[in-house]
């Protein structure tokens, strides 16, 4: 089945960190067996994209970036498509997958480590090779191989939204799964980035009894009400100050669960100490290189605190994500997250405003739906 009249589509090329993307055109593939190929109408730009083109995190090249995605089916292989353990998929219907491809099989996958697949594919990482460019998000159209866990999108969520839920949103529903239910409990999530946000609405919308957000920048401390938390701590206050604080809000016990999202071992060794006995302690932010972080171990022991580590996630968990957004689209604003919009021509620009904007996210949007850069 044919994308479209055109036989070719466009990507922005990452060829070295701080070396200028440039636009390419690339052969659309011949899709094979259950193949689809999409047609992107929105890309975020996730922190990940930055580091890796900034030069604070390896990643191949030359490759197309991006793994923050939602489109349209354009075309579907011989054999057609299904969503993940779900009804047939045809074209025209808006998706998004998985932004970790894995096998299903093998020995990590039937632990239910998907993220760790021994043929793990992940979208916005693989380097260039024939027929297969277009597998980024930065792009005219996104190559689906077979198996890939595709989802689609309820018609709620928007594409802003939508966008970032096969990155953050699918991570923190992953970390609310290894953390447990938090109904009537109280829940400390340390870092207001996007994924410390989603995890403030999630842990509203699951009914926990007291949401304590812990961050040191002003701005991101300010979005955390509307998204769900009943009290900000700053960060910047002393490690002895912010367990004062949490233990104030917490009747003398400590949090029930603590979600870390910074990675910062300075952090991730205070929120060691905000838990109540039997505490859960889930890190979802150390994913790049640090000093070693310290615990006492006999206060591990005596105190029942389980550690948790989580990594990405299981395709479940962005059928969970989907779900959360479409029953919540009208309760957080998601869509605010996204502080500008730029075309794919200029996708180098949007790098470069994300950069030294910071805002949380920033959208790329492909020419069958791009408008003039402009703030929202």
């Amino acid at each position: 089945m044919s994308a479209d009249s055109a036989s070719s589509s466009q990507a922005a090329v990452f060829r070295a960190p701080n070396v200028l993307m440039t636009v390419e055109t690339f052969p659309l593939p011949d899709l094979k067996g259950s193949e689809a190929l999409v047609a992107i109408s929105c890309a975020t730009v996730c922190g990940s994209d930055l580091h890796t083109y900034f030069g604070r995190r390896n990643s191949p090249s030359p490759s197309v970036l991006g793994h923050e995605m939602v489109g349209h089916i354009a075309a579907i292989g011989p054999r057609g498509v299904t969503a993940y353990r779900g009804h047939p998929l045809k074209a025209g219907d808006r998706v998004t997958w998985s932004m970790v491809w894995s096998c299903g099989r093998c020995y990590f996958c039937a632990l239910g480590l998907r993220a760790k697949c021994e043929h793990l594919l992940k979208f916005g990482h693989e380097t260039l090779s024939p027929g297969r460019e277009l597998l980024g998000g930065f792009a005219r159209h996104c190559l689906l191989p077979e198996g890939t866990a595709i989802f689609r999108v309820p018609p709620e969520v928007g594409d802003l939204a939508a966008a970032p839920a096969n990155c953050a949103t699918a991570t923190v529903a992953s970390v609310f799964r290894e953390s447990g239910p938090c109904a009537g409990q109280s829940v400390v999530i340390y870092g207001t980035g996007m994924l410390g946000l989603t995890a403030c609405a999630m842990a509203a919308a699951n009914g926990a009894a007291h949401i304590i957000a812990i961050e040191k920048a002003p701005g991101r401390a300010d979005l955390a009400r509307p998204f769900g938390a009943t009290s900000v701590i700053d960060g910047s206050l002393t490690p002895t100050a912010i367990r004062e604080a949490v233990f104030a809000l917490t009747d003398n016990r400590g949090a029930d669960a603590l979600w870390e999202f910074t990675g910062i071992p300075e952090v991730i060794e205070t929120g060691f100490h905000l838990l109540r006995f039997g505490g859960r302690y889930i890190i979802a932010g150390a994913v790049f290189p640090a000093r070693p972080v310290q615990f006492p171990a006999d206060q591990l022991v005596r105190r029942l605190l389980r550690i948790s580590g989580v990594y990405n996630y299981n395709p479940e968990d962005l059928k969970a994500a989907l779900a959360f957004l479409a029953a919540n689209a009208a309760r957080f604003p998601f869509d605010s997250l996204v502080g500008r919009t730029f075309p794919l021509c200029e996708a180098q620009q949007a790098f470069q405003f994300a950069e030294t904007a910071k805002p949380l996210r920033v959208a790329v949007l492909p020419p069958h739906t791009a408008r003039t850069s402009t703030e929202l």
